[in-house]
């Protein structure tokens, strides 16, 4: 009887103070995606994940001695980057870059919002002089861990895991909790940031109707965008190629039923295997590390900082272009699709209640996907060459 009695009891001794504070974290995760409706496709998973890798047995990682079901879905879809390809093929199907089209020059704004990454990679190798955690680092591998952290800057959580599968595993969790967490956080976040660096008249600004987009022009884009990448940037070809592939099974015309899988099935299985792998990074002794509050709090930095640098954009393009053009259309130059074109027309329809600005925002925050793919891909490719020079 009493084996019996210490066999159930097992599991509740073996229960530590870290392991309810990470069931805390996963609760909050729960409850955000739950009654706020903050990426509830993501966090719910994640947070979930988080309480499963915590419980004091560990069998969910291992069993036996072998890996358990949470690991062998880590190993299979995070360290080989399968799930994140996964997910920019069903984001390419679901994308309609029809907006970009129509006003080309709306690319700089994905570019301009990728300026918060290189602005804290630049921030933690210069900090890290000044915290005891990063200063005692190796040169090379301090180079990786602000790499994969400046890349939350992006909002793009698939992203964010491509490069910290690759530079940074042991901070895996943190970053990928906080890409995803800053863009299930999009519409409080960059509200204030939009409305401090524009005026009343700025907000109010109405933008002229856009051009009629021919098919030829919709299949031509992934194709010619793939071309581009493959020859300058080959790096980022997992993740351009992906998009562009999702993107021309869209838009052929053709494989209907091949983008509705990948739009609807491929999108959901993957991104239930996605969070879980995740949020089985989230264990006590990875998470409960001053690190984390660092990487939490560089990672809101970098997204507002790439925020601020679409809208500085959008000010001074606006003064410069001879159709007006409303600076707040630059705040959706991030990679959050497309709940950053929604806030910018929010925002905009706050100050003028006639002004429609959707199908503007919708231009750069497509270009924001392209953008953080193409920074992931220049990142990978420099920050080797620059710890071997």
């Amino acid at each position: 009887m009493q084996q019996v009695v210490s066999a159930l009891l097992e599991g509740f001794n073996a229960l530590q103070w870290s392991h309810c504070i990470m069931f805390a974290v996963g609760g909050i995760l729960i409850f955000l995606a739950v009654r706020k409706n903050y990426e509830p496709m993501l966090l719910l998973p994640i947070g979930f994940g988080a309480i499963l890798v915590n419980l004091p047995l560990k069998t969910i990682l291992t069993f036996d001695g072998a890996d358990g079901v949470l690991q062998i879905l880590f190993n299979a879809g995070i360290l080989t980057e399968l799930f994140p390809v996964l997910i920019f093929i069903a984001v390419g199907a679901m994308i309609d870059f029809t907006p970009l089209f129509k006003m080309p020059i709306m690319i700089f704004f994905g570019a301009a919002a990728q300026f918060g990454i290189f602005a804290t990679i630049t921030g933690v190798v210069f900090l890290s002089r000044y915290v005891p955690q990063f200063s005692g680092m190796d040169p090379a591998e301090l180079l990786k861990l602000a790499a994969s952290v400046g890349i939350i800057g992006a909002a793009d959580g698939p992203t964010s895991i491509f490069v910290a599968s690759k530079f940074a595993r042991d901070y895996l969790g943190p970053i990928s909790v906080a890409a995803y967490s800053y863009m299930a956080l999009v519409p409080i976040i960059q509200p204030p940031i939009m409305r401090l660096f524009t005026t009343h008249k700025e907000r109010s600004i109405k933008m002229e109707q856009l051009r009629h987009v021919s098919k030829t022009e919709k299949i031509i884009f992934p194709l010619a965008v793939l071309g581009i990448n493959i020859l300058l940037l080959p790096s980022a070809t997992p993740l351009i190629g992906a998009l562009m592939f999702g993107n021309l099974i869209r838009e052929s015309g053709v494989t209907e039923r091949l983008s509705q899988a990948a739009q609807n099935e491929l999108i959901n299985l993957v991104t239930i295997m996605l969070g879980l792998s995740v949020g089985s990074k989230l264990s006590a002794h990875q998470f409960l590390r001053v690190e984390t509050l660092g990487i939490l709090a560089l990672g809101l930095f970098a997204f507002s900082l790439g925020t601020a640098g679409g809208v500085w954009l959008g000010k001074l393009m606006n003064i410069l272009s001879k159709k007006p053009i409303n600076p707040l259309i630059g705040a959706a130059g991030v990679s959050a699709v497309p709940m950053a074109a929604r806030v910018v027309n929010k925002v905009g329809q706050e100050t003028n209640p006639n002004n429609y600005l959707l199908m503007h925002a919708m231009g750069p925050n497509v270009a924001g996907v392209i953008g953080s793919a193409v920074v992931a891909g220049v990142l990978l490719s420099l920050v080797p060459k620059l710890m071997g020079s």
